[in-house]
């Protein structure tokens, strides 16, 4: 029997959620684009008001039931929960499935920002569910941008209706995260197709029952590319052919996972009996570059998954601190009055200091993604330099937005266990659940050590150097408008200058060539801009807060958490400056593996 006050935890409020949409990041401001002109902020509010009254009756209910009924695989195929079928049903009905893409391939043209905003209410309900849905969008847009006319007049209708799902195929079990490595074939045949032969593994969503169809988006090797990724084209490839023949395409298997459950994970083979056919999207041996826009875009996603679990984790752990009474605050002198009724954990300083620091990582883990997502919108809505520029930017900080709400998003999601203390521990209480479900995020779509890489390797470098430029004037216009925080001002400029002076260390590695040298900590790296970028995030919160009155509780809490982050968790920078300034590199191998070895 679960206990009434786990089963009666909130697992989101909107107020927040809201308020950076329409009121930090001003939505309704890209209705002066072209491209959103149709839209308007009544109808922004009446689709997010849509999904989350579909997330709260349909979503939320059945999280525990995906979880403790994981998807399986029996007969060749996977059985997953109903709420998948449900799901794609209803989006599909909605419209929702591809809403940002373009009038003329069945989009509405809505902002990505407003798409990452549904995203995450679905996500907080029930992150199990999401990526059915997201993975069939992400596949229905490389055929909508790389597609010929006759790939998308066959696949995106049925795919946006939800009918058909979708998925990418990249990994491979010999190969993991390097796609150079990428074995898969696919051999031209005289009527346009290709025969595909190989295996995919780790394919989420790749198998089952609740859609009609199953379009894989595969990356092979068509003869002629020579090695390496330059040689990978990009291939649809329908688990049943369009006059419902089966392609030769099987599922061998689904993993076990420790979370998200509900998600499917398989194991697909191409090609087993030799009669499995593709058709190529895009450009021959083009197809990393193609499948890079899903990739970008599945990190996002990735990234806002996790803020989104991480907020519910606070929400529960925030209702829960509220609920429960134990113990007494110390009185003046250190003494407890045992005589007076025992007062509510949220009292504690300790208890405190935990939950504003999930408040500090949910919220602006939220705020990254919208802000990324705005920078998305203003590139594909603007023209020449100006669109160049928000390229630049969303560029700069796609692998943070991935990166931070995951990492960050867990340690969030650990505290929030704490708070609950042996509670927390047990199943009756939903954190644990969160717990398991976040860990993937770190894993999902390139683990952060490749996000890291990405960031201080290419980003950081690209253009020389002209995105960190862009993004420090950003963050100086907040500066400039945060007059009422002296303090704090004068700590995020140290700290850009800090970040300034680093580079300039790591730098001359990359002159000399000892590129390992200068790559081996940019995951210490990665942590220290994330920081950089969440202050940022964090003072334009409560600019916006303090230029509306600051008057409620709402919004006295954005400044108190501004104030907390930068003072418990952006310090943190000057003992990682450290580790990425010290010569020696304690991580770059050596001949005498021995070092590593358990004597």
């Amino acid at each position: 029997m679960k206990s009434p006050k786990a089963l009666s935890m909130k697992y989101m409020e909107m107020k927040t959620l809201e308020w950076q949409l329409f009121n930090v990041f001003a939505l309704e401001s890209l209705t002066e684009q072209s491209r959103f002109a149709d839209h308007d902020a009544v109808s922004f509010r009446q689709i997010l008001d849509s999904v989350k009254k579909f997330a709260d009756t349909e979503l939320y209910p059945v999280i525990r039931e995906m979880d403790e009924n994981p998807a399986r695989f029996e007969d060749g195929t996977v059985i997953v929960h109903p709420a998948v079928g449900t799901t794609m049903k209803t989006l599909g009905e909605m419209g929702l499935i591809g809403a940002p893409l373009d009038y003329e391939v069945g989009g509405l043209q809505i902002p990505i920002t407003l798409f990452q905003a549904l995203n995450f209410v679905i996500d907080a309900a029930n992150n199990h569910v999401s990526g059915y849905y997201n993975l069939t969008f992400g596949a229905a847009e490389l055929i909508a941008v790389f597609g010929n006319d006759k790939l998308k007049e066959d696949y995106l209708q049925p795919m946006l209706e939800g009918k058909w799902g979708g998925t990418m195929c990249l990994t491979e079990p010999q190969a993991g995260s390097s796609l150079s490595d990428v074995e898969t074939v696919a051999i031209p045949q005289d009527d346009g197709s290709y025969k595909l032969k190989g295996q995919k593994i780790w394919i989420s969503g790749g198998e089952h029952k609740h859609v009609d169809n199953i379009v894989h988006l595969v990356l092979a090797r068509i003869p002629g590319g020579g090695p390496g990724t330059k040689g990978i084209s990009l291939l649809v490839v329908p688990r049943d052919r369009l006059d419902g023949t089966p392609n030769d395409v099987t599922c061998a298997g689904d993993f076990q996972k420790m979370g998200q459950k509900g998600y499917c994970t398989t194991h697909i083979i191409f090609g087993e009996n030799d009669d499995c056919r593709g058709y190529l999207v895009g450009t021959e041996h083009r197809g990393l570059a193609h499948m890079f826009q899903m990739m970008n875009g599945a990190r996002l996603a990735v990234g806002r998954s996790a803020a989104a679990i991480a907020t519910a984790a606070y929400e529960a752990s925030l209702s829960f601190a509220k609920e429960r009474p134990q113990g007494r605050r110390l009185m003046k002198g250190g003494k407890k009055d045992v005589s007076q009724e025992q007062t509510l954990i949220i009292n504690h300083p300790d208890v405190r200091r935990m939950l504003l620091t999930q408040k500090c990582v949910s919220e602006a883990s939220l705020a990254l993604i919208l802000q990324a997502s705005y920078y998305y919108d203003m590139k594909h809505s603007t023209e020449g330099d100006e669109a160049k520029d928000y390229w630049l930017l969303l560029e700069l900080l796609t692998p943070v937005a991935k990166t931070y709400p995951s990492e960050a998003g867990k340690r969030s999601v650990d505290l929030g266990l704490q708070v609950l203390g042996g509670s927390g521990f047990c199943n009756e209480y939903i954190l644990q659940l969160y717990y398991r479900d976040i860990r993937i995020m770190s894993i999902y779509e390139g683990t952060t050590g490749i996000q890291s890489l990405d960031l201080l390797g290419r980003k950081i470098l690209a253009e020389n150097g002209r995105a960190l430029d862009l993004l420090e004037q950003e963050i100086n216009k907040t500066l400039d408008q945060a007059a009422e925080f002296p303090d704090q001002v004068a700590q995020l400029k140290e700290h850009m200058a800090l970040n300034r002076d680093v580079l300039k260390s790591l730098l001359p590695l990359v002159m000399k060539g000892e590129v390992e040298m200068f790559l081996s900590d940019a995951t210490v790296y990665m942590e220290l801009f994330s920081n950089i970028v969440i202050a940022w995030l964090w003072m334009k919160m409560a600019v916006k807060a303090q230029e509306e009155g600051a008057g409620t509780d709402f919004l006295k809490a954005k400044i108190h958490a501004m104030k907390f982050f930068f003072q418990y968790e952006l310090t943190l920078n000057h003992g990682l400056a450290k580790v990425l300034k010290t010569p020696e590199r304690l991580t770059i191998a050596e001949d005498d593996e021995a070092l590593l070895a358990f004597a």
